[in-house]
């Protein structure tokens, strides 16, 4: 070698490697091909060098590497620098030999393995072959249809309640498992005593603890269908669509507020939230819920409530801020929207494709950019959905509203349609040739509303007026868009508006529009009035557009033709489903909208969405799914833990008609889910994930359920179901923390409303939810993490709510006038963990009491601060010392878990 060519070498290992070196054979542990060598090739070799075969070289297995390819033998085993594939991964990045091609480098850790691999001899597994991500996801098992397996039959001495016992009973007994405890190691726990499964099921389903008299109830039902009797209850409780709308509004980031840097408020963004807890309390069909959020305003005369399910798509950051690029925010919510939908429905990380190919699984940028093309024929808008009560109070005052409006207006109507026309043309022309006029760039806000931006309230609220043709537009619209124009429109023609006094117009029109008693509005979605042409974003750049791509579904789905038939086919289709679709008209243009993809998803043709559902929801009662993570069911995620399992329930769920309740029954009552928690040591060694689920796993409540079960205890819950969102006390110094943010303390009930309705700031989170692990509200999140920190045991003790919960239950138990301090303590456990106490507890409880109650005699300004307020007839020290006996219950371990 030339010393200016081992000066390239060196410079170039430098570029690629800048703060570390390239691994030796003498410093690192044996290389193993399968974990690797072949990942390697996988995904940065295989996309051109498998069937494909780039210059004829093919990375597939022994013979195909070692045939080589144009450029001859790609290695010399034993010997690096002279390997072909050594001199190709090192080259230059200005090199046209360079490998691979495009992307980013190796790095220093898959060099290292590579040149390991190379230099002790290149072996390949016998047999082995490789397949590119395209190849693989014609096998791969997520990929394929959901096929029914047969319920296996089990004896013995476990009893199978139902299905589900079956194939896990039969995965135990089927592992190779040796030593002393076989028999345990294939069996299941035995069944968790019946009160322990009464809080489990209840928080589970309703995510709040059973109260005394639930308890009380279901000790009292002597029927074997006591346990079933509870679980029916629990799902016909409004508390359910509370507790399951929490994972979905996960998924799709739910917020009050817009993120970004101005964080602005989003004061109706409630209205999906409470459409989301209506339909899960009503059982609407999973398929149905599909279609209605991804494209309730196609469905055939749509109803409000399908229209408002659209608020779904409406959960993306949005920037407002002055001089924000409008197009460059609006491709990212739907780039956005396209990574919801990719994870609720498919368990596929979709987003990854947008830049370039994705890495892993088989999904090209155009592919996602076809399914980006779905959803960026739609704009935003926000329609009058009444709250009750508010239509009386709107027909009242908006008739002499609509009278003055006009009798203002009627005198300049002819000047101001042609300056509104004029002025109308304008802002089109604007967007249609940015640069050309840039006198028009001042008028920012308008093109946000041609190209469907949230301008928010009092600013149209981000209704794609502009883009309605004049005669086709609603006489509010009409009214909103004139209202806009005479306050910002004037650089039309200053000395026309003058002429006609115009401003003064515009101020009287504003104060006009005070007296009407407006309805609530909710964020929705509307189809494109104007088709927008969807290309390629270069490396993900949408000001650098490529080819243009039209709505499609990947075709290693295979998904069949694109356009579902929307006639009634029964022979095709379930009847229930004909029924609903019978009269769609077909799409618009041919190549497919959302509804089609909506249709297609909950389709017999697709392979994914039956098995993803199901899988979140075993995730929600076993801590983790039988796939896992849940959000990955492509190449490089986890097999299932119970495949036949995973299809079964897939399959039922359709079979069942897509109800949500009755599959969450059927896990709720099989022996699989009543198991015991307590911890099997002759399981540890070989399963401490509990992949063979042969025991439960206790789980440490939620940040939702931490709150709500200690407002719950104590009495101070505000049950009311819905609503808009409120604030609950925290630091003051966490509000401040956000742009312009301001934290209103809700006073009265809604101070002790469930965390559900917590005003949700993306910018400056509740400070109790990142407390206990709530995600932020800037990204989907699928499975929330679980800790126990020192700042969550501060939080439960100091905290003015978990304070406040303290004191509540203090007054409870204090409320029984003639009750003794031991049956205080043991109506206290009851309460508190729905369970009789045991004498240690109650012996520890007591000499606790008695040792505050001594504390506090004479410390005035402690049982001051413990009981502000006092109970008739009782002392306050003894309300302080009470105070701090049930903050102790409720900062009890099991208190926290749901065992």
């Amino acid at each position: 070698m030339s010393g200016s060519a081992a000066r390239f070498v060196v410079l170039t290992l430098l570029f690629v490697l800048p703060s570390s070196r390239v691994s030796t054979a003498d410093d690192a542990s044996p290389v193993d091909f399968s974990k690797d060598i072949a990942p390697i090739f996988r995904d940065r070799c295989l996309s051109c060098h498998a069937e494909k075969a780039e210059g004829r070289l093919q990375l597939t297995s022994e013979a195909a590497w070692q045939k080589g390819g144009e450029s001859g033998a790609l290695m010399q085993p034993g010997n690096v620098e002279s390997s072909l594939i050594w001199q190709r991964v090192i080259a230059g990045t200005d090199s046209d030999l360079k490998m691979p091609p495009d992307g980013s480098r190796l790095s220093a850790d898959q060099l290292g393995r590579l040149r390991q691999w190379i230099e002790s001899g290149a072996e390949w597994p016998r047999g082995l072959e490789l397949k590119s991500a395209q190849a693989a996801a014609l096998e791969h098992w997520a990929f394929q249809p959901v096929g029914r397996p047969q319920v296996p039959d089990v004896s013995g001495p476990d009893l199978a309640r139902n299905e589900i016992d079956a194939f896990v009973l039969t995965g135990l007994a089927e592992r190779e498992l040796s030593g002393p405890d076989v028999a345990k190691l294939r069996r299941m726990a035995p069944e968790a005593d019946s009160l322990t499964l009464l809080r489990r099921v209840t928080l589970d389903l309703t995510g709040l603890p059973p109260t005394t008299d639930q308890v009380s109830a279901f000790v009292s039902d002597n029927t074997p269908e006591a346990y079933e009797h509870a679980v029916d209850r629990l799902l016909a409780s409004p508390n359910y669509g509370e507790r399951w709308a929490r994972p979905w509004l996960d998924l799709c980031h739910f917020a009050d507020t817009d993120g970004y840097l101005t964080d602005q408020k989003r004061p109706v963004a409630w209205r999906y939230r409470q459409w989301l807890i209506d339909v899960l309390n009503r059982d609407l069909p999973f398929d149905q819920f599909t279609m209605e959020q991804l494209a309730g305003d196609l469905l055939p005369d749509p109803s409000t409530d399908q229209m408002m399910a659209t608020g779904f798509l409406r959960n993306t950051l949005s920037n407002r801020e002055g001089g924000a690029d409008l197009e460059e925010f609006r491709v990212e919510q739907i780039v956005d929207r396209v990574r919801i939908f990719g994870t609720g429905w498919l368990g596929l990380t979709v987003g990854c494709a947008r830049c370039h190919d994705h890495k892993y699984d088989p999904l090209s940028q155009k592919e996602f950019f076809q399914l980006y093309a779905f959803f960026d024929q739609a704009d935003e808008v926000n329609i009058d959905v009444p709250l009750p009560g508010e239509q009386a109070a709107f027909d009242k005052t908006y008739a002499d509203y609509r009278r003055s409006h006009d009798e203002l207006t009627a005198s300049v109507k002819a000047d101001v349609d042609a300056l509104q026309q004029r002025w109308e043309a304008r802002m089109l022309e604007a967007v249609a040739n940015p640069g050309v006029a840039p006198l028009w760039d001042r008028q920012w806000e308008v093109l946000g509303l041609i190209w469907g931006g949230h301008l928010g309230e009092g600013q149209l609220e981000g209704c794609v007026i502009v883009q309605t043709p004049w005669d086709q537009r609603t006489q509010d619209e009409r009214d909103r868009l004139l209202d806009y124009f005479l306050a910002r429109g004037s650089l039309i023609d200053e000395a026309k508006f003058a002429e006609l006094k115009l401003p003064a117009i515009a101020g009287e029109l504003t104060e006009l529009r005070k007296s009407v008693a407006w309805p609530t509005r909710a964020p929705v979605m509307r189809d494109a009035r104007f088709a927008r042409p969807v290309r390629v974003h270069t490396r993900g750049d949408f000001r650098v557009p490529g080819d243009l791509v039209e709505p499609a579904l990947p075709a290693w789905l295979n998904p069949g033709p694109l356009v579902v038939d929307r006639s009634a086919n029964e022979t095709a289709r379930a009847v229930r489903f004909a029924e609903r679709t019978t009269t769609m008209p077909r799409s618009e243009p041919p190549s497919g909208d959302r509804l089609d993809l909506a249709l297609w998803l909950v389709s017999p043709e697709n392979p994914l969405t039956a098995r993803v559902v199901v899988n979140r929801m075993w995730q929600e009662f076993f801590g983790r799914g039988l796939v896992d993570p849940v959000d990955d069911f492509g190449l490089r995620g986890q097999d299932p833990s119970h495949p036949e399992l995973l299809d079964w329930l897939a399959s039922e769920f359709i079979a069942r008609g897509w109800s949500m309740k009755q599959m969450h029954r059927l896990i709720v009552t099989s022996a699989t889910y009543r198991q015991s928690s307590v911890s099997r040591p002759e399981l540890f060694a070989i399963d401490p994930q509990n992949r063979l689920l042969a025991r439960q796993i206790p789980l440490r409540v939620s940040s939702d359920q931490v709150r709500d079960t200690a407002l719950s205890v104590s009495g101070l819950l505000d049950p009311r179901i819905g609503g808009p969102s409120v604030f609950p006390p925290q630091p003051e110094s966490v509000a401040k923390e956000g742009f312009s943010n301001d934290w209103p303390t809700s006073e009265g009930p809604d101070r002790y409303r469930r965390a559900l309705y917590t005003w949700q700031q993306r910018l400056s989170p509740f400070a109790q939810n990142v407390t206990f692990d709530a995600p932020p509200p800037n990204s989907v999140c699928t499975r929330r993490e679980r800790s126990n920190s020192p700042l969550q045991a501060l939080t439960l003790l100091n905290d003015p709510v978990f304070f406040e919960a303290a004191q509540g239950l203090a007054r409870r138990m204090l409320g029984e006038m003639h009750a003794t301090d031991h049956e205080r303590l043991e109506a206290m456990i009851r309460r508190v963990l729905a369970r009789p106490a045991t004498g240690a507890e109650l012996d520890s409880l007591t000499f606790y009491l008695n040792d505050q109650r001594q504390l506090l005699k004479n410390d005035v300004a402690a049982f001051e601060f413990l009981a502000p307020q006092g109970i008739d007839g009782i002392e306050r020290s003894e309300v302080a010392a009470w105070t701090g006996v049930c903050s102790v219950a409720m900062n009890l371990h099991e208190f926290l878990t749901r065992d």
